[in-house]
């Protein structure tokens, strides 16, 4: 040790600096900052008044989010351009950093906000309870879908009245999402009941679970209701936090009800992970 160097023991130095010991350990460890000399008996570590002002740039770039093996590159940098060029490749970091968060920040301000005066006429946010219901549930193809559903609807409806079981509630269904992807999928109808149905044909008991939805209204038979869902999808899309799940429908008004089609009335539902305000 040169008797001629003034020396600041670790832990004068780290008051000096405002950094711990134990971070200055690790910046010996690391390289980034070693002693200026070493105790080769106590390990004591030992600074000179000289490096409090890299001891400063370093806190004050650490403060600045910047990684330590970033900081020694500007610390070793070999001019002022290069310095100047590596702190800015830093700083570009950040502000696609912050972007991000900015980003984030607008979308959860969205889920949590009330729905806009901007949303499609008719979107609302639901919370359907479980449902006891009679139901049949088969693999479907897309293009047999729409003759399927009502040849469904019309044996529940008939098992209901066989065994003289009142329907609790409008007609469902629930449309696995292979169905729309591939064209073929699960497709499961039901009706919901009090009582609990005796089992028949392809008809069986099921309780429909409970959901978070967002539902729209479709005017017209279910084969014109990509429009319905489009709005839909665009809406969840930006205003809320969809789930994976399946789609469901509920048929208010239908084939039982008026043979004509531009009175018959389905609700659409998307499953989300419902925020914000209730609706």
């Amino acid at each position: 040790m040169d008797p001629m160097l003034r020396y600041l023991s670790i832990g004068d130095f780290s008051r000096a600096t405002h950094m711990t010991v134990k971070t200055l350990r690790h910046y010996h460890r690391v390289g980034l900052l070693e002693p200026a000399a070493v105790d080769p008996y106590t390990g004591y570590r030992r600074y000179t008044p000289e490096q409090i002002p890299t001891a400063q740039v370093i806190r004050r770039f650490r403060d600045l989010d910047m990684p330590l093996e970033e900081i020694q590159s500007v610390l070793t940098a070999p001019d002022l351009r290069t310095r100047n060029v590596r702190i800015s490749a830093h700083l570009t970091r950040l502000e696609e950093e912050l972007g991000r968060t900015q980003r984030a920040v607008t979308s959860l301000r969205d889920l949590l906000a009330p729905p806009p005066a901007d949303a499609p006429a008719g979107i609302e946010l639901r919370s359907v309870p479980a449902t006891p219901a009679a139901a049949i549930s088969e693999g479907v193809d897309a293009r047999d879908s729409v003759a399927w559903l009502q040849g469904a609807l019309g044996e529940l409806y008939a098992t209901l009245t066989a065994q003289n079981l009142t329907p609790a509630g409008h007609a469902g269904g629930i449309y696995a999402d292979e169905l729309f992807t591939d064209h073929r999928g699960q497709a499961t109808i039901f009706v919901p009941c009090t009582a609990p149905i005796r089992p028949v044909g392809r008809v069986t008991s099921l309780v429909v679970p409970p959901a978070e939805l967002a539902v729209i209204t479709h005017s017209g038979p279910p084969s014109d209701a990509d429009r319905a869902y489009g709005k839909l999808a665009t809406y969840v899309t930006r205003h809320a936090l969809a789930v994976d799940g399946p789609i469901r429908e509920y048929y208010l008004v239908g084939q039982r009800d008026t043979p004509d089609t531009t009175q018959w009335r389905t609700q659409i539902g998307w499953p989300i992970f419902q925020t914000g305000s209730d609706t």
